[in-house]
């Protein structure tokens, strides 16, 4: 089967979110079962997009309401990524730095709407000029969500509403909500069926791709039974949509993400020498941030947003801090301007025990993963979460909040085979209690060292996965 994924974010082309590292390796790992996926994002103006050569495979325009928009599509020459890489060249909407936010600003790009209903028109323009349909348009998110709607509803297209399509829920929390008469951005349909598109009142990019997609996808199946009950507005919606929707854990890419191989951490270490290999990524990391590498390290690695929790960070590190612990703790991340303010002082405060990075830094979130005792995820949504399953394949112990995709992946070591630590209300109390309990097992040699080995033989590899998603394509295209 030839399937398309489209997307917002690809990695390592383009990444804000954990959206970026499953386009980025699902694709592959498709492929290698068998399948020809294919993925398509934008063309940002970024370092890495930049640096690449590219085949300039189609040129097309089409008119969006009275603009003219030209449009380029560019294939990457060499296949480095395990799938075949393509990105969509608009002047004008997509040739700046940043993904979703003007990095000058620090806000969202004023034209998100015209950016993305280019890109997804673009798209279809393309794959309708192509000699033969692929079996599967695979769609991720609302950036991408108006394709299904056009294929079923808009005249241009009619020879393509033959071709299933999926869309994969990532974030529920971001719907593409914006004024109903944008409706004349997009190629021509029956005006009776604007309500594909509204909700509430609203154009809901999100909302029209659940209605009109041939199947919907979450990424966790915890997720699933939860978005009927808090999507943000959309929990109606999703209990009408539940006989086609169906939750896929999501992977991890484990060619990138190991510590045998790992060119971005300081010391690469297997199952086999994990103690010595955890103690040298440690003595490492501690050295750089001013830290004693003898105390439990806990880290957190994410964006500074509530969704995250982090907003409830500062005062679990002081609480912890004050009390008569001695812990180690680490923060990258970047979000929420208020956060990055508080976080500042708090490093000047608490030198020693405390230090943050407030930026977008890969090469060190993989040390910080090889060289922490423990990761901290305190969400409040978390439709997979991939951290935990990072940390866990670099011998480091996660703290979550029992919630989405995190309890799917976490089993508390109070359980049976357990092998990390949970909680299940969003407060300070719950928080500080899990932190408490983590440092207990750290002080017990032993029980740390028997479930250091046991995360270290989970297997959180997209396999599982990508079969899921396997059959599930055969159904559709046997329809």
């Amino acid at each position: 089967m030839r399937i398309i994924h489209l997307s917002a974010e690809c990695y390592p082309a383009a990444k804000a979110g954990g959206l970026a590292d499953v386009v980025g390796s699902l694709p592959k790992y498709l492929n290698q079962l068998g399948d020809q996926c294919e993925v398509v994002i934008p063309k940002y103006d970024n370092q890495w997009i930049s640096s690449q050569n590219y085949k300039n495979i189609h040129k097309g325009s089409f008119k969006m309401a009275e603009e003219e928009v030209r449009f380029s599509v560019l294939k990457m020459k060499e296949d480095k990524l395990g799938f075949p890489f393509y990105v969509i060249d608009i002047p004008g909407r997509f040739d700046r730095p940043g993904i979703y936010i003007d990095p000058w600003s620090g806000r969202g790009y004023w034209d998100e709407l015209e950016r993305f209903v280019s890109f997804q028109i673009a798209a279809l323009e393309w794959i309708k000029d192509e000699k033969k349909d692929p079996d599967i348009i695979h769609c991720h998110d609302h950036h991408t969500g108006l394709v299904p709607f056009m294929l079923s509803q808009c005249n241009r297209y009619r020879s393509m509403s033959g071709i299933p399509t999926v869309l994969t829920v990532h974030n529920a929390e971001y719907h593409g909500e914006h004024e109903l008469d944008n409706y004349k951005l997009l190629p021509a349909f029956n005006i009776d069926n604007v309500g594909l598109l509204d909700w509430n009142g609203h154009l809901n990019s999100l909302a029209a791709g659940l209605k009109t997609a041939w199947k919907i996808t979450t990424v966790s199946k915890n997720y699933m039974s939860e978005l009927s009950e808090n999507s943000n507005g959309l929990e109606m919606l999703f209990q009408q949509e539940r006989q086609k929707s169906r939750g896929i854990l999501n992977g991890i890419d484990t060619e990138v993400w190991d510590p045998a191989s790992d060119a971005l951490i300081e010391y690469n270490f297997s199952y086999k020498d994990r103690k010595k290999g955890k103690r040298k990524n440690k003595e490492y990391l501690c050295k750089e941030f001013g830290l004693n590498p003898d105390l439990p390290t806990i880290s957190f690695i994410g964006r500074l947003v509530r969704e995250k929790g982090a907003d409830l960070l500062p005062d679990l590190f002081k609480q912890v801090m004050y009390s008569d612990q001695e812990v180690n703790f680490v923060l990258l991340g970047t979000g929420d301007p208020q956060l990055h303010q508080i976080f500042s002082g708090m490093a000047g405060d608490h030198v020693g025990y405390f230090d943050a990075t407030l930026e977008y830094n890969e090469q060190l979130a993989h040390q910080i993963y090889a060289g922490s005792d423990f990761i901290l995820m305190p969400s409040r949504v978390e439709p997979c979460g991939l951290n935990q399953m990072f940390s866990m394949r670099y011998g480091t112990v996660p703290i979550v909040r029992s919630v989405g995709g995190l309890k799917d992946t976490v089993q508390d070591i109070s359980e049976d085979n357990g092998y990390g630590i949970t909680f299940a209300e969003f407060n300070l109390e719950a928080a500080t209690v899990a932190i408490e309990r983590a440092v207990e097992l750290y002080k017990d040699p032993k029980e740390f060292s028997k479930v250091l080995s046991t995360i270290m033989k989970l297997d959180f590899s997209w396999k599982r996965s990508a079969r899921e998603y396997i059959d599930m394509y055969e159904a559709l295209t046997q329809k």
